[in-house]
């Protein structure tokens, strides 16, 4: 793995961890796309900053850790765990959630990302949140 790719997941696992939504949509294109789950996608900064803001006011002792980073073909796969208690907004107050997942980073020109396919196992996560 080339050493600048496992210094941006750093970088980018460090804005998650923020609190600040715009530091995570900083390391994407201004073009650049976030889809979850195949679910509609986010395009462009300020609709990857809403996604990062929803979670970080669900979870705002939200911790992000980098667990694996690996090259798969034309992409980058960044696996990682997510751990937050819950506010409220989603589920049950209080609950402790832990989920693993991993995006699939394709890269801009220009070295941030252009596209983003993550995925997670929304049953667990839904199952921990306290709505299902």
């Amino acid at each position: 793995m080339d050493i600048r790719i496992t210094e941006f997941a750093d970088r980018y696992t460090a804005a998650w961890c923020s609190g600040d939504p715009e530091a995570v949509s900083a390391h994407c294109a201004t073009n650049g796309i976030l889809t979850i789950n195949d679910g509609e996608p986010s395009s462009g900064r300020a609709a990857i900053t809403e996604v990062a803001a929803a979670f970080m006011r669900t979870f705002p002792d939200m911790r992000l850790e980098l667990v694996n980073l690996h090259d798969e073909g034309d992409r980058v796969v960044y696996h990682w765990r997510l751990t937050g208690t819950n506010s409220g907004l989603e589920g049950v107050a209080g609950n402790v959630v832990v989920i693993e997942g991993r995006e699939r980073w394709q890269f801009s020109p220009d070295g941030l990302i252009q596209d983003s396919q993550g995925s997670f196992d929304a049953s667990d996560y839904a199952r921990q949140l306290g709505t299902s």
